[in-house]
């Protein structure tokens, strides 16, 4: 997928086929917007693209970084990417500018496909009854999509967000299609776990909602191959000689893995906790229970 940043210099594309919207999670209402935008693009030999904006509109913590999003976007097939720097200046430009100066005359939209909630341009003034108005106009088709319920619920990232952070790691999943996950980088850290006898991989995440605190199986991507592995968040209660962190750390242990993954990326995919993180009173005491940890997660999700 070929990303863009900003519309400065765009050329145009053959046929556009345009899907807007932040799309914060990609979940299963996003996954069919997106997925609908490739197959329209497909019938009339078009381009499929995503319009997106970053930062968060709504100025609201993001389930997914601007990183992440682009990852999982392009997975579904779509042709490009145009990232909009939401900024304080382009919140002042009225929809239906947006429309005409950006989605027909820059990018030149034969297709816009919406969610029926989503709200742009100044004082969220765009919305779908809008672009219906204006495609007769500026002669582009437009397709306007339903909200997605699932057990009366609303598939929303508002309602994926509280989910994942109060632990509800299987309510998220079904509203996401796909596991909960996590992208971030491995960084340098202090290989505590290394001379305990599982090394770990330190991972800073990209700005991503974290579920609570706790110990996870969890399968980790990297570089497009998946491996089976354990998750730990939290601060280290054990080593922090009862002052509070408030850093939360985010470590993974890939079992049967030796290769130095300083700098890569990781995509981390929960499965499920197994306990909440814990105080132990040594650091021997920490070790038998990582050591049972392991031997759960490998016995309970991995064994065939």
């Amino acid at each position: 997928m070929k990303v863009i940043h900003g519309i400065a210099g765009l050329r145009r594309f053959k046929n556009p086929v345009v899907a807007l919207g932040v799309f914060d999670g990609v979940h299963l209402a996003h996954q069919r917007i997106l997925k609908r935008t490739v197959a329209i693009a497909r019938k009339i030999n078009g381009t499929s693209m995503v319009v997106t904006f970053w930062p968060h509109p709504q100025k609201q913590e993001s389930l997914y970084s601007l990183k992440h999003r682009l990852f999982l976007i392009s997975r579904i097939g779509i042709d490009a990417c145009i990232v909009i720097k939401f900024s304080a200046g382009f919140a002042k430009i009225p929809a239906q500018v947006f429309i005409k100066k950006i989605l027909i005359d820059r990018i030149g939209a034969r297709y816009i496909c919406v969610g029926r909630n989503f709200r742009f341009g100044c004082h969220a003034a765009g919305t779908a009854g809008l672009l219906r108005k204006l495609s007769r106009r500026l002669g582009f088709k437009l397709k306007v999509f339903d909200v997605i319920k699932k057990n009366s619920v609303p598939v929303s990232s508002t309602v994926i967000r509280k989910l994942i952070t109060a632990g509800k790691l299987t309510g998220a999943r079904n509203l996401l299609r796909k596991p909960v996950t996590v992208l971030g980088t491995v960084i340098r850290g202090n290989a505590l776990a290394r001379k305990f006898g599982f090394p770990t991989a330190n991972v800073n995440p990209h700005h991503e909602i974290l579920p609570p605190n706790g110990i996870y199986a969890v399968n980790i991507m990297l570089k497009g191959r998946q491996y089976k592995g354990i998750c730990y968040i939290g601060r280290r209660p054990t080593f922090i000689n009862n002052k509070i962190d408030k850093k939360r750390h985010v470590e993974v242990h890939i079992f049967n893995f030796k290769n130095n993954l300083y700098k890569e990326d990781l995509e981390i995919q929960f499965i499920s906790c197994i306990r909440k993180e814990r105080k132990f009173d040594s650091k021997e005491d920490l070790i038998k229970q990582v050591k049972k940890d392991i031997s759960l997660v490998k016995s309970r999700f991995f064994l065939p």
